[in-house]
């Protein structure tokens, strides 16, 4: 006899209701900071080439005086106090602000046997880590169309109480242009028609803004694993499929789905922007090592297939 399942799966159609986005993340906020703390610790030092000389408003450092430079960069108040000239060193500034998304819709909440955590609770954890990377590095971050960008070092606790507060927020990237001097990082399935997320990026970037992506899936999105008698239920609308034996859909999915990553990845690409895949059943510290270094880079390679 074949055994009969119940799976979701995740798949984006339309906007969201509010009232179903954020329940029960007030009461999850502590674990996911927590989470987010500890993978942020364990990659800070990713961002530091975000740091160095260059033409900025900030003190960055003092260093000595080199033969050759004009005198006109001699610091003499600094000098005074030694035997020796030094100059006086303004920090480069990579981008005047980095506005974060993460996708709070129903496709997000899905949670297989193989996962130890929903993707919705694993992108909040990156989202946080991120941003207390950032802020570690000399940056500013804040929520996409909810909060002004902060350089607080309370970051994780600024931004996960704005995340319960606004309960909008997560629902919609929207495409509003991104500034010449800033960045986005949206982390999120990219479960939707590619010429809808191709537009939406595109009009991010229209002003010069660049970008990177966090493409999270649950290990059976990538592998599949199903078989017998089965029933997919859609997260967004409830719609119910049930097929024979599920097994002899598994092929099909997969190139679908290798396709439409591919498709994603090319967008990123021709944008300039970074891209990094990450499993759920993966620790969070290696997406933002990659992400870290697509930073650092300037966010225009992608740091892996997605």
């Amino acid at each position: 006899m074949l055994a009969r399942r119940t799976i979701d799966i995740p798949q984006r159609q339309g906007d969201l209701a509010s009232h179903r986005m954020a329940e029960g993340l007030a009461a999850a906020m502590p674990r996911l900071s927590a989470d987010a703390r500890r993978a942020a610790a364990s990659v800070a030092a990713g961002v530091h080439g975000r740091r160095r000389s260059g033409q900025g408003e900030n003190f960055w450092q003092f260093r000595p005086f080199m033969s050759g430079e004009p005198a006109s960069k001699v610091d003499w108040r600094r000098s005074a106090r030694d035997d020796r000239l030094y100059v006086r060193e303004r920090e480069w500034e990579a981008a005047q602000s980095i506005w974060l998304f993460v996708d709070r819709s129903p496709s997000m909440d899905y949670r297989s046997s193989l996962a130890p955590l929903a993707k919705q609770e694993r992108a909040i954890v990156l989202g946080l880590a991120a941003a207390d990377m950032l802020v570690r590095g000399g940056e500013r971050v804040g929520l996409l169309a909810a909060t002004p960008a902060l350089a607080s070092r309370r970051i994780i606790e600024r931004l996960g109480e704005a995340m319960v507060l606004h309960r909008s927020f997560g629902t919609d990237m929207g495409s509003a242009p991104l500034g010449p001097r800033s960045e986005a990082l949206l982390i999120s399935d990219f479960i939707a028609p590619l010429p809808e997320l191709e537009a939406r990026l595109r009009a991010m970037a229209g002003r010069g803004g660049r970008g990177h992506l966090i493409v999270v899936s649950d290990p059976a999105e990538d592998t599949f694993p199903f078989a017998g008698q089965t029933e997919f239920i859609d997260p967004e609308d409830g719609f119910r499929l049930k097929v024979g034996d599920a097994g002899e859909l598994a092929a099909g999915y997969r190139n679908r789905i290798a396709a439409h990553r591919e498709g994603l990845r090319r967008i990123a690409n021709s944008l300039g922007w970074s891209i990094t895949p990450h499993c759920t059943d993966r620790p969070a510290s290696e997406a933002l090592m990659r992400f870290a270094m697509a930073l650092s880079s300037g966010g225009n390679s992608a740091a892996g297939r997605a």
